[in-house]
């Protein structure tokens, strides 16, 4: 039971480091395409006062806590942004690492695939919440940025995974 339990905490730890590449490579996107706003507050979602104008993690939350009856109000748009963000990019992580105990790899390419998964899950789930709309509707340039962000998380992912799996000498 050791080695299921080391392989999500590695991959949860590896899943935080893709999710900053991930993010890195947004906001080099956002900065070419003329924000100015600095990184720290552009990755606490700074300026965000209310789901509508939340990013997808922060409307994620809230069309799930209306699921269950839950009202959330609006000041919560920014924390929540973060925290689910953040845990969704571990939770991955988490699921590549107990992955990676049941094949028996630690390759990479494991992180490639986790991202790709990860990607199309969005689009699967997230248009039955009204966060995103159906996957045939965006644009292949739209899709492409989104996949391409994503790869940069499965490359980060599986290289720090494998970093972290390496037996000691």
């Amino acid at each position: 039971m050791e080695r299921p339990i080391r392989s999500a905490i590695m991959g949860a730890v590896a899943g935080a480091t893709g999710n900053l590449a991930m993010d890195l490579v947004w906001y080099r996107r956002f900065r070419a395409g003329g924000g100015s706003q600095a990184f720290a507050a552009w990755e606490t979602s700074e300026g965000t006062e209310n789901f509508e104008s939340a990013a997808a993690p922060a409307r994620t939350a809230k069309a799930v806590a209306e699921l269950v009856g839950v009202q959330l109000p609006e000041s919560s748009a920014r924390p929540l942004n973060n925290v689910v963000h953040w845990a969704t990019g571990i939770g991955w992580g988490k699921a590549h690492g107990l992955a990676a105990a049941v094949i028996g790899i630690s390759q990479p390419l494991l992180g490639i695939v986790t991202a790709v998964v990860a990607w199309a899950t969005s689009y699967a789930v997230l248009p039955r919440l009204g966060v995103y709309q159906p996957m045939r509707e965006y644009d292949g340039e739209v899709l492409w940025q989104d996949l391409s962000a994503h790869l940069a998380f499965g490359t980060v992912l599986g290289v720090t995974y494998r970093l972290l799996a390496r037996k000691p000498h």
